[in-house]
This record gives structure tokens, C-alpha cells and sequence, in this order.
């Protein structure tokens, strides 16, 4: 095997990889020993991980990109779950030690399987650092179904440890990653947080942080934002209306899609405000639309005054306003689709304000007038009951009241 590794110009990773096949490398300090040697003879760093990684994926099925669709070896025994879970964790231990430290030597889909082997074995605090530090210098080449690693703790309530996505993302963000690599992060977060959010012992926290964590550069739209925003709401009906508040506050109509958008004008899981917001920036867009379709020449400003337009030009320049059009008559067409919501708002909105002015408004101003009421009541049914009196006659009733009660004679 060190003959064969030191003809680097004539190996193969394919060649390599069947070294490993044969049943000859049970022990695996034996193992460390034989990569030991391989590195003294300058082997490149991507092709000791490349050892490294089909290495693993024989001898412990967990770390195999085909673990989850029972694809199993032949060197598998039973054994107690104590002595299996004792020996992953020396495995995981031994590989983090042999690892290559040069960057993007190991795949980084494998370094997530590894975290998660880790996790589930108990390995110690300092093995998962390393690890986490490592797929975090390389986050934006993760997918999302190995990113998707369980909760192995008794005191996380949620599913998915998004706790530990939550650190990974730090850390990525702390080494000033920027461009491809930012963008690329920002859409596995946005898809992480959609599947996270599912989940109803998410709380509103842990999803508000992770959504937080990334700058408002790094999204190029907020659809996928958006659809995990949604998607929670879904899953927690009971939210307050000020957490539905605090979760739009997230999200920048701005950037939204137009598909988006009416979407979004005609979800009733969203707050008012949120709604209105899309609906201003929408219309906004559609003026900057139209203001710049009526702005177009067909002759550009740099050409002379005398020169005609090629045929060929004129071709270009009647397809582009034809395509032009097409977009403001869809964009006219989303926006009275936008307004006829808006509309609705209104109304519902409407028979509350009334409600408010009828029953604050008013009541302020008829309190003080509640006693006249009362008196012209009471004068009225007066008038009524005897009729109108002169003074004189209104004297003589006074009189009579006053004559003491006839009180019968007693028995007795």
C-alpha cells in the first residue's frame, strides 16, 4: 500500500478506495499507522480525505450518504448497543484526529454526518467543536437533508437541533464570509427554518434568532423567508398577534416576488399592516414600471441626430418594448387583484372603526346630558298625568295633599 501511494501521478482515488474493500484492515490503529505513512509521502490533503471518508463509510454505515436507505456491509455483527455505541465513539474520536487540517480536504456533508454520529454517541465537547468549526468554514457546500441532524438532548423540545444550526451560522458569519458563499448560506437557512418550522414546540425565539442571524444583503429575495413565515404560522395558529407582528418585521416586502406578493395580499394568517406594506410596495414597483416604460426611446441618446436605425436595431429595440408591455399589463393586472384585497381590508377594518367612534366617541359627550334627558321625561309624564296647571290651581292640589288621612276607628 505505501509502494503503490507513493506514485501519486499514477493512483487514483478509485484505486485507493479498493484497498479498503478487503476485509485486511480490521484494527484500526493499524489503520492510523498506514495513513501515517501515506502523509509522510506528500500525498494531497483532498486525497487523504477522500481515503479517509470511504474508510468510514465501510466501517461505520452512520456516516455513509446511503446509511438511511438500509444499505448495510458485511462486516457488521450483533453486538450489545452499550459495546456499539462505545466503539462509534472511538471511531469518531480516531477519525477527528486523523483529519487533514488543510480546508475542504474532507467533503463537508460528511462532516455533518460525522456531527451527528457524534451527538448520538455522546463524544466529547472538544471532538464536536472541532468538528462544528470545520463545517462552518465550509456551510455553503451543506445540503439541507444533512444539515437536518436530530435533537439528541433530553432538554430540547424540538425535533431537528436547530440550536446547533444556530452556532454553525455564527460561526460561519463570524469569519467575514461574504458574496457566493453568503447567498448560498442564506437560501439553506431559509429552506432549514421552512422544514424547522413545522415543528409546534418551535418557539417563536429560536425561529426569530436563526432568521436574524444573517444580514439583510445576504438574501436576494425573501420568498424563502417568507414561505417559513407562513409556514409557522401554520403550524402555530395560537400565535399572539404581536408575535405575528414580530415575525413580519422580518421580512422585506421589498424583495419579494410578485407571486410573492399576491400570495401574501391574500393571506389572512398575516397582519394588516404586513398586508398593506406588500400591497404599497407593489404599487410602488408598478409606478417605477410604468414611469420607465414611458421613458423609453427608441433612439438612443449617444446616436446623431441624423442617423436611422438599422433594421436589425429596430427589431431589437420593438421586441424589447413588446416584452415591456407584456410586463405592465401583468403587473397592472396583479395590482387590481392587490387593490380588490385591499378593498376587503378596508371594509372589515371599517366596522370596527365605527363600532369605536360610536361607542367612545359618543359616549364622552352624552354623559353630561343624561340628567337633562331625565328631567324632560319626567316633566312630560307630569304634563300628561294632570294636564297643564295655573299657579292657583297648582296651589289648591298642594293644599289637598296636605289634608291629613281619615284613619278609621279602632276596633278596640
Amino acid at each position: 500500500m505505501k509502494k503503490q501511494c507513493c506514485e501519486e501521478s499514477e493512483a487514483t482515488v478509485g484505486s485507493w478506495e479498493c484497498w479498503f474493500d478487503d476485509a485486511c484492515i480490521v484494527d484500526m490503529d493499524y489503520f492510523v499507522k498506514t495513513l501515517s505513512s501515506i502523509k509522510q509521502k506528500g500525498i494531497r490533503a483532498d486525497l487523504i480525505g477522500s481515503i479517509i471518508t470511504h474508510y468510514a463509510s465501510i466501517w461505520l454505515p452512520d456516516l455513509s450518504a446511503s446509511s438511511e436507505n438500509g444499505v448495510t456491509t458485511q462486516f457488521q455483527s450483533p453486538e450489545s448497543v452499550t459495546s456499539s455505541w462505545m466503539k462509534k465513539r472511538f471511531f469518531v474520536e480516531t477519525l477527528v484526529n486523523v483529519l487533514p487540517p488543510e480546508k475542504d480536504s474532507v467533503p463537508c456533508n460528511f462532516l455533518l454526518r460525522l456531527l451527528r454520529t457524534a451527538n448520538m454517541v455522546r463524544v466529547d465537547a472538544a471532538y464536536r467543536a472541532e468538528i462544528e468549526d470545520r463545517i462552518s468554514s465550509q456551510l455553503d457546500q451543506a445540503s439541507l437533508k444533512e444539515l437536518m441532524i436530530p435533537s439528541f438532548s433530553h432538554t430540547c423540545g424540538t425535533l431537528l437541533d436547530v440550536e446547533l444550526v444556530l452556532r454553525l451560522v455564527k460561526r460561519f458569519m463570524s469569519m467575514d464570509r461574504d458574496g457566493a458563499a453568503l447567498v448560498k448560506v442564506a437560501k439553506l437557512v431559509d429552506c432549514y427554518l421552512a422544514e424547522a418550522a413545522v415543528d409546534a414546540n418551535l418557539s417563536l425565539s429560536e425561529f426569530h434568532a436563526l432568521a436574524g442571524v444573517l444580514p439583510n444583503h445576504a438574501r436576494a429575495t425573501d420568498d424563502g423567508l417568507y414561505r417559513a413565515i407562513d409556514t409557522y404560522l401554520k403550524a402555530h395558529p395560537g400565535a399572539s398577534k404581536q408575535e405575528r407582528k414580530g415575525l413580519c418585521r422580518l421580512l422585506d416586502s421589498r424583495k419579494l416576488t410578485p407571486e410573492a406578493s399576491l400570495h401574501a395580499a391574500q393571506n389572512e394568517r398575516l397582519p394588516v399592516r404586513a398586508v398593506i406594506q406588500v400591497l404599497f410596495s407593489e404599487q410602488a414597483k408598478l409606478n417605477r414600471q410604468v414611469d420607465w416604460s414611458g421613458s423609453f426611446s427608441l433612439r438612443s441618446p449617444n446616436d446623431p441626430p441624423g442617423r436611422c436605425l438599422s433594421k436589425r436595431e429596430m427589431n431589437a429595440q420593438q421586441l424589447e418594448i413588446t416584452k415591456l408591455k407584456e410586463d405592465v399589463y401583468r403587473l397592472q393586472n396583479q395590482l387590481n387583484a392587490l387593490k380588490v384585497q385591499m378593498e376587503r381590508l378596508a371594509v372589515k377594518k371599517k366596522g370596527l372603526f365605527k363600532w369605536k367612534r360610536l361607542g367612545m366617541s359618543t359616549f364622552g359627550r352624552n354623559v353630561g346630558g343624561v340628567e337633562r334627558i331625565e328631567e324632560e321625561e319626567e316633566e312630560a309624564e307630569r304634563e300628561s298625568r294632570f294636564g297643564r296647571q295655573t299657579p292657583m290651581d297648582m296651589k289648591t292640589s298642594l293644599v289637598k295633599s296636605r289634608t291629613p288621612h281619615k284613619w278609621r276607628k279602632s276596633m278596640s
